[in-house]
């Protein structure tokens, strides 16, 4: 059965909703204090060292209203939007290695209770799908010259056991910018293989889930525009190259993290090291995020307005 038919045979409506594992979809009474202490669903450290998270983050109320999937027109909605960006400033300094100076980076990590560690122990075990909706923020655009990872989840080890991508994928040397599908949302495997990819159309919700089976590592994506139902658009695919186990657990990031272009005046050594080293432009940029959560996938998928599939991704 094809991914398509299999998507349209699953939007039937049932009563209850799947197991919510996380909610990250911000309430109206998350504050600015909440996002600079790391209160909440969110921990807020990836950033720029000299800021407050607020300087990088902009809770929208009803300015920006979320997508409509999991929000009904006309009817006040359940979450507020946030504005995530970068800046000149937005140097991140980890606990080991330096600070990134190749990088620009603004991430939201989940948390529940102020433990983002130990919800990594229930969010990435069996089978469980994380949710997200992107809209352009035309007021802060993007580079799309330089590649940006904006959703993933980070093992320790750095890779991302799958990642969504926008822009030029960084390549040394450089080559023609921008690429060819610099402008599509682009849904990774954790080899970096492209599942899936669709044009980032302004004005719109770009609705995303990934199916992720921890135990046989596959994946499988599912997207939608704006109130439509989501419909699963890849086929169940293999991403053996993750890691298994608790190697595998990772934080689970959505945000602006802008890679570098190459400098021609570093050495070759230099060139490769994307986060210390390379080429930007500091200007502020920036997206928009609604509709983010984790469930199970034991009873089946959220697919918006009620509908939740029969099944997994098959």
């Amino acid at each position: 059965m094809g991914p398509l038919l299999a998507g349209v045979l699953g939007f039937l409506a049932v009563a209850s909703a799947t197991p919510l594992l996380y909610d990250g979809r911000a309430p109206f009474n998350l504050t600015e204090n909440d996002l600079n202490d790391s209160l909440g669903p969110y921990l807020t450290v990836v950033k720029g060292s000299t800021e407050n998270a607020s300087h990088y983050s902009t809770l929208l109320g009803l300015a920006v209203p979320p997508t409509p999937l999991w929000n009904a027109y006309g009817v006040e909605p359940i979450e507020q939007s946030i504005s995530i960006s970068i800046d000149n400033t937005s140097i991140f300094v980890p606990g080991s290695g330096g600070p990134q100076y190749g990088f620009r980076r603004t991430e939201f990590i989940a948390q529940a209770n102020g433990n983002h560690t130990a919800l990594n122990e229930v969010l990435d075990v069996g089978t469980t799908v994380f949710h997200f909706s992107i809209i352009r923020n035309d007021i802060l655009p993007l580079n799309y010259s330089h590649e940006y990872q904006i959703v993933f989840i980070e093992p320790s080890d750095g890779t991302h056991i799958f990642g969504i991508q926008l822009g030029s994928p960084f390549t040394d040397p450089t080559g023609p910018l921008p690429a060819a599908n610099a402008h599509s949302l682009k849904l990774l495997d954790h080899a970096l293989n492209v599942l899936y990819s669709v044009p980032f159309t302004p004005l719109t919700w770009h609705n995303l889930a990934v199916q992720v089976d921890w135990s046989n590592r596959t994946l499988c994506g599912l997207y939608s525009a704006d109130g439509a139902p989501l419909q699963q658009v890849t086929e169940v695919a293999p991403n053996l190259s993750a890691p298994t186990g608790a190697a595998g657990q990772g934080d689970y990031h959505f945000g602006v993290l802008k890679l570098p272009l190459v400098n021609p005046n570093d050495r070759p050594t230099e060139q490769t090291d994307v986060a210390h080293y390379g080429l930007q432009e500091g200007s502020m940029e920036g997206l928009i995020y609604s509709g983010v959560f984790v469930e199970s996938s034991s009873d089946g998928i959220s697919l918006g307005h009620g509908l939740v599939s029969k099944s997994q991704c098959h």
